[in-house]
């Protein structure tokens, strides 16, 4: 999950810069600052406008979904980078040996650990991060 995050935020600043560089050097035809002459084009036959409209929303609604399930990575993206870090920074958990995948709100663990106290840490960690509603535990014992 923090691969797709990394790829998606990796996307839009290639995009974002994309488009800085074009305006500011003036190469992009979307910024031309005088309009293109237009030649006439012919159609045949007749517009159906109310299509057009039904196609438009259809895209509108595809597009909603699209930026809902961004959002919902990026969230969960989010949570999982928030309960790394705080596993990161304490000094009983070897965070390294511990996956943390959100999906939603619920948190899987799974990896390593050295003793019942790192288990009970790594759990007390996710459950206390904010966004929280539900820790999987899959978590196994060091031999």
């Amino acid at each position: 999950m923090r691969t797709l995050g990394a790829l998606v935020m990796t996307v839009l600043l290639i995009v974002v810069a994309f488009v800085a560089v074009s305006y500011v050097t003036g190469n992009g035809a979307w910024f031309s600052r005088s309009a293109p002459a237009r030649s006439a084009v012919g159609t045949s036959g007749k517009i159906d406008v109310n299509a057009a409209r039904e196609r438009g929303a259809d895209v509108g609604e595809k597009v909603a979904v699209a930026a809902e399930k961004v959002k919902e990575s990026a969230g969960e993206a989010a949570l999982t980078s928030k309960i790394k870090a705080k596993m990161v920074l304490d000094d009983y958990v070897k965070a390294r040996a511990i996956d943390v995948t959100t999906n939603g709100t619920t948190v899987t663990l799974s990896g390593t650990v050295r003793s019942t106290e790192e288990h009970d840490r790594a759990m007390r960690i996710a459950r206390e991060t904010s966004g929280v509603t539900r820790v999987v535990d899959h978590l196994s014992m060091e031999q």
